[in-house]
């Protein structure tokens, strides 16, 4: 329980909640105390676990939990043996921020449904700051939440949390479970101490209907690193033909058609029709909203299939473990390969090497985890798709 006792009264005003005889407090990153000079005696707790988180005489000066994500504090504040403080934590009513527009697209998908239930577990009057993207994805299913993009004039919020991927949280101060073990969702839930439940957020799909008459299938083939791509090089080329042989036009749906890095380079599939550009994610739903079913990664568009809702998702991935992702009965992986290292804690994760393969970087083994992913086990799990066409395969 590393908490920390400062002496410095620089930044004393930067707490946002008034307590008497100069005290000052809040829970923006963790709970916050100032006293002014005297004999006091600091104590914070954790009031759903009955745990004393910090005892402590401060002559002057600030004491802040290590721990950052939610945690019910409990404050009581004694000079000369008297208790002339306490504040147990309480959200409702009360101005919340919450932090997340670092993540990627499916980071935000992923934990949006998360925020929302904190709001309303808490009824407290919550501020999100996402990204720009995902806010006119979510605002008009969202009216009482008040969603930004942008840097906003110092607001006094009552408690700001953030939800993130902490890659290098070794003491768990940030999360209360690593994120690797967590998966996405459950990053979220656990940050904002909610119930382990899959909370898909709600989305706007483009208006128009339904884009063309015949059956078709979208994919989604780009990811942020390559170690997300389905690196078997005669995968997707095959998996089409099959696909287009049953009947089925299949369509594109990425933002890019090429994407990589250095010597690097992955292409638009050959065969899929090019709906490509940046296209909003909205009118991508709709696209998803009608097809049979959709193919994709583990990223952020099989993250938005998922939010949509209606439509069977087929997530190949060999680098992330199922549950990593949210469940869906059509997860493609190959326990055969090397596979799951972006769930194992012992691999630590190098944001800046495209090439990322913790165990067999620069041998012939690199990326066999979704190399060694055949398509005709892709084709296997989608003929388990119900009203499968038959066409001629």
């Amino acid at each position: 329980m590393e908490n920390t006792a400062t002496n410095s009264t620089q930044n004393a005003f930067s707490l946002t909640q008034e307590g008497p005889q100069g005290i000052r407090y809040d829970f923006n990153d963790g709970c916050r105390v100032y006293v002014p000079a005297g004999h006091w005696r600091v104590i914070i707790k954790d009031l759903d676990t009955h745990t004393v988180l910090f005892a402590q005489d401060v002559n002057d000066g600030f004491v802040q939990s290590a721990k950052r994500y939610y945690v019910r504090f409990g404050i009581e504040i004694r000079k000369d043996d008297k208790l002339v403080f306490s504040h147990e934590m309480d959200l409702k009513g009360q101005p919340v921020r919450i932090d997340m527009r670092k993540g990627g697209i499916g980071d935000h998908l992923a934990w949006f449904g998360h925020v929302a239930a904190f709001a309303q577990k808490h009824e407290c009057d919550l501020t999100v700051d996402l990204r720009s993207d995902i806010r006119t994805l979510v605002q008009d299913e969202y009216p009482t939440l008040k969603l930004i993009s942008e840097d906003t004039p110092e607001a006094r919020y009552y408690a700001t949390y953030t939800v993130l991927v902490f890659y290098n949280d070794d003491k768990l101060n940030h999360s209360p479970v690593d994120y690797r073990e967590a998966g996405l969702e459950g990053n979220a839930s656990s940050i904002l101490g909610l119930s382990r439940i899959s909370r898909p957020a709600r989305i706007t799909i483009g208006e128009g209907g339904r884009p063309i008459e015949e059956p078709y299938v979208v994919i989604a083939s780009q990811a942020s690193a390559q170690n997300k791509y389905w690196n078997n090089p005669f995968g997707w080329i095959k998996l089409i033909q099959e696909l287009k042989a049953r009947g089925y036009r299949v369509f594109c749906i990425d933002r890019e058609r090429v994407t990589g890095q250095g010597t690097v380079w992955n292409h638009i599939p050959f065969g899929a029709e090019d709906k490509t550009g940046a296209l909003p994610l909205s009118e991508r739903a709709r696209w998803i909203q009608h097809a049979e079913f959709f193919i994709g990664l583990s990223s952020g568009l099989s993250w938005l299939a998922w939010c949509v809702g209606t439509t069977p998702v087929v997530l190949i991935s060999g680098f992330t473990r199922p549950e990593n992702e949210f469940a869906t009965p059509y997860r493609v992986i190959n326990w055969h390969a090397c596979n799951g290292c972006s769930n194992d804690i012992r691999c630590i994760l190098d944001t800046s090497n495209y090439l990322w393969c913790p165990r067999h970087e620069g041998t012939p083994r690199q990326f066999e985890c979704s190399r060694l992913i055949a398509p005709e086990q892709v084709m296997d799990i989608i003929k388990t798709i119900p009203n499968l066409l038959e066409g001629t395969p």
